[in-house]
């Protein structure tokens, strides 16, 4: 008996090992910033292009979603992860869909073999074709222009969620708009500015949640209308 027991354990054991582990799931976004970042613009709309050595990923996505023809609709994104995975390991001047002028500007794309495998190229164009889309462009454009045409407080109380903490007439985990009007003045702008970029602690009686520091998520010019703002709620 012991001996079958022992017998069934190790072939539970050898069964259990033999198994395959399900492959793991490739971050599209992440291998893209890491594989691509260095030479192409990720940003959409594009950052700069200045200096460029490549053409952005965005202008990349574009130019080859009208250059791929498919009858199915189904067939489009297949066919464009693996025109990528392809072209990248493997580039020439006849796969190229750039016109002439784009390859005498940026010059032929190296081959990347080695320092990028298939799978992580399949990832990189799924993430490509899901995000770099026209669609989608113009929505974030939309957005944008909507906060930039918002006056400067109530754009970056939007975008930095400050009514979680500040209400313009209550008093709620933090000292409301008004309450802060009242008790400081225009000599003490400077002094407001710096709390908003560095944070503060104790300057309220009975607020013991910190205000944190806002130096690198506001630029310095919303954060200098922010307290011009707020001075002037001042009765």
């Amino acid at each position: 008996m012991k001996k079958i027991f022992i017998l069934v354990t190790a072939l539970f054991f050898l069964i259990g090992c033999s198994e395959e582990k399900p492959k793991q799931t490739l971050n599209g976004q992440q291998l893209l910033s890491d594989k691509c970042a260095s030479c192409h613009d990720l940003g959409m709309p594009p950052t700069s292009y200045e200096n460029e050595v490549a053409p952005p990923i965005m202008a990349v996505t574009f130019h080859l979603k009208d250059f791929i023809k498919v009858d199915n609709p189904a067939d489009h994104k297949p066919k464009f992860i693996e025109f990528v995975k392809d072209y990248v390991l493997d580039p020439s001047a006849d796969k190229s869909i750039c016109d002439e002028e784009s390859l005498k500007t940026y010059g032929l794309m190296p081959s990347q073999k080695g320092k990028v495998t298939k799978d992580e190229l399949g990832a990189i164009a799924n993430y490509m074709y899901n995000t770099y889309d026209n669609q989608i462009l113009l929505k974030q454009m939309a957005e944008k222009s909507r906060l930039a045409n918002m006056p400067i407080h109530e754009r970056v109380i939007e975008e930095q969620k400050c009514n979680n903490c500040h209400n313009i007439d209550k008093d709620q985990v933090a000292p409301s708009y008004k309450m802060i009007a009242a008790r400081y003045t225009k000599d003490d702008k400077e002094k407001l500015i710096q709390s908003i970029k560095n944070g503060s602690k104790g300057t309220w009686e009975n607020k013991v949640l910190p205000m944190p520091p806002y130096n690198n998520k506001i630029d310095n010019k919303d954060i200098e209308g922010m307290v011009d703002w707020i001075l002037g709620l001042k009765p």
